[in-house]
C-alpha cells in the first residue's frame, strides 16, 4: 500500500487531529508508549542497571570517576541512585576526543558523527551496528507521532555530512517503509521542484528554513496549498508558537518538532505527537531524564523548570552517564490524549547557556522571539546585537518587518519601532534599542538560525 496514493490513509492523522480524535492512528511501540508508569519504570531500571556495568567495565574515565566517588555498579539499585554517577558534559567529551570514551572497539564502529567545533574541539561520537538500529527506532517512534506512514516521501533539507541530523532521520524513516528523497541542505529553488516533481508528502528540515522556502515557493508563483507536502519535521532548533503558526498556515502542513544533541545519539530524544503540541514524548526505555537546578545540580520538583539530565539506556559504542544538556524545560508524567504514557517535555526553548546578562538583568532570546510573534506586521525573523558603549551594555534587537507593514512614512515606522521597543522593555525589564529591518532584510540559512551576536566577548 502507498500512503501516497491512498489518500484516507494519507490525510488520517491530519483528520484525527483536526477531529481531536486520535484513537484509530498506529503507534509504533504500544508495550512502552502506552504501559503504565510503573512498567516504564521497571525497564528504565533495567536498563539503567546493565548501562552503568557496561561502562564501568569498559570505559576508563567513568571507572576512574566512579571510583573517586566510591560508587561501584552494584549500587545502582532504584532510579534514583542515578545520582551517585557523575555528571558529563561538553568539556569531557573534548578532554577525551576523539575515542576516550569508546566502550567498543573501534573495528565494531560502524558511523562517526561530530558536532561543529566552532567553540574548540568536536564533540565526536559513534555507533555500532546495535546503536544504529537503536536509533532508527527512535525515529521511526517520533515520525509517526507526527502522522509519518509507510509509503510516504521524505525530502531531507538537512546536511548530511558529520551533523547527526540528516543520517538519523534518514535511516528512521527508511526503516519504517518511506521514499528517502536526499537533497540536502541548500538551492531552494530546487528543493522547490522537487516537491513538485516527486509529490514529496514530509519535509525535514529546520523551521528557519521551512519559512524560507516557503517565501521562496510564493515568489516563484508556487501553489503551497495544492501541493503534496502534507508533514514538516523540524529540529536543530527551537521553533517558536509563532514561526510554527506561520509556516503551517502558509505551506498547508501541520508542523511537528522533534529533540535530540549529538552527545546522546542524535535526534530521537523526544518528539511531538498530534494531540500534544507544546510538549514532547521522551523515549523512556531509551533515555532516563532527570531535571536539575542548573546551578546547584539538584533535582527540582516533579513538572518544574530545569536543565535537562539525560542518560541513555543501551547505546553501546559511546555510552554516556548524567549528560547535562543545559537545555531548559519540565517533564510531566500525565497520560497524553493520543494514548500515550510516555513522559512530556516541554519544548526547549532557551539554555542555561544563553542567558545573556545585560546591565545585571537575565534575558533570553526566547523572550524577545515570544514579544515579536505577538506584533502584527513583524515576521519571526530577528537578530540580537549585544556591545558595549562606554561601560555600558547595550541590547540592539534588529526586527524584520512583513511587507505589508512596511511605509515609505518615517512617521508610521518611527511609531512603529517605538511601539515594538515599549513592548521588550515590559517583557525584559531592561530597555533595548530597536531597528527596523526592511522585508527580507534578515540574512536566511540552510541550518541552525544565528539570533545572537554578543560582541562584548569578541571584544575581551
Amino acid at each position: 500500500m502507498s500512503a501516497v496514493t491512498d489518500l484516507a490513509v494519507k490525510g488520517a492523522a491530519l483528520a484525527a487531529a483536526a477531529a481531536g480524535d486520535f484513537s484509530g492512528l498506529p503507534i509504533h511501540n504500544p508495550s512502552v508508549e502506552c504501559a503504565s508508569r510503573e512498567r516504564i519504570r521497571a525497564i528504565q531500571l533495567a536498563g539503567l542497571i546493565e548501562q552503568v556495568a557496561w561502562t564501568y567495565a569498559r570505559v576508563p574515565w567513568y571507572r576512574a570517576r566512579m571510583d573517586e566517588r566510591g560508587v561501584s555498579p552494584a549500587d545502582i539499585k532504584t532510579l534514583e541512585d542515578v545520582r551517585k554517577l557523575p555528571f558529563t558534559d561538553k568539556s569531557v567529551l573534548r578532554e577525551t576526543f576523539p575515542y576516550g570514551l569508546f566502550a567498543v572497539p573501534l573495528d565494531e564502529v560502524v558511523e562517526l558523527h561530530a558536532s561543529s567545533g566552532t567553540t574548540g574541539k568536536p564533540i565526536v561520537v559513534g555507533y555500532n551496528a546495535h546503536d544504529m538500529d537503536l536509533w532508527a527506532d527512535c525515529i521511526m517512534r517520533l515520525v509517526q507521532m507526527a502522522g509519518v506512514v509507510p509509503g510516504d516521501r521524505a525530502q531531507m533539507a538537512f546536511g548530511y555530512g558529520m551533523f547527526t541530523g540528516g543520517f538519523g532521520l534518514h535511516y528512521g524513516l527508511q526503516k519504517l517503509g518511506c521514499m528517502m528523497i536526499p537533497a540536502g541542505s541548500g538551492n531552494t529553488e530546487r528543493h522547490i521542484a522537487m516537491i513538485e516533481d516527486y509529490g514529496t508528502t514530509v519535509l525535514v528540515a529546520t523551521p528557519s528554513y521551512a519559512l524560507h522556502m516557503c517565501e521562496v515557493g510564493e515568489r516563484l508563483g508556487f501553489n503551497w496549498e495544492a501541493s503534496t507536502l502534507r508533514v514538516g519535521l523540524f529540529g536543530g532548533e527551537p521553533c517558536p508558537p509563532g514561526l510554527k503558526t506561520e509556516i503551517e498556515r502558509r505551506m498547508h502542513i501541520v508542523c511537528t518538532d522533534n529533540y535530540g544533541l549529538t552527545e546522546v545519539m542524535g535526534p530521537g530524544v523526544s518528539g511531538e505527537c498530534l494531540a500534544s503540541r507544546d510538549m514532547q514524548h521522551i523515549a523512556e526505555d531509551h533515555f532516563l531524564w532527570e531535571v536539575v537546578d542548573p546551578e546547584t545540580g539538584d533535582p527540582v520538583p516533579d513538572g518544574e523548570m530545569g536543565e535537562l539530565v539525560l542518560t541513555p539506556l543501551g547505546k553501546q559504542a559511546i555510552p554516556v552517564l548524567r549528560y547535562r544538556t543545559h537545555d531548559l524545560t519540565r517533564v510531566i508524567t500525565e497520560p497524553c490524549a493520543c494514548g500515550r504514557t510516555t513522559a512530556r517535555m516541554q519544548k526547549v526553548r532557551s539554555r542555561s547557556d544563553d542567558m545573556l546578562i545585560i546591565r545585571g538583568t537575565n534575558v533570553f532570546p526566547s523572550q524577545v522571539e515570544d514579544v515579536l510573534a505577538g506584533i502584527e506586521g513583524v515576521t519571526p525573523h530577528y537578530r540580537i546585537v549585544v556591545d558595549n558603549e562606554g561601560g555600558l551594555d547595550r541590547m540592539t534587537v534588529h526586527a524584520e518587518l512583513k511587507p505589508e507593514a512596511f511605509s515609505d512614512s518615517f512617521e508610521e515606522m518611527e511609531a512603529l519601532r517605538r511601539a515594538i521597543a515599549e513592548r521588550l522593555k515590559g517583557v525584559l525589564l531592561v530597555g533595548v534599542n530597536v531597528r527596523l529591518v526592511e522585508p527580507g532584510g534578515i540574512e536566511r540559512t540552510t541550518g541552525k538560525a544565528k539570533h545572537v551576536e554578543d560582541r562584548r566577548t569578541s571584544a575581551t
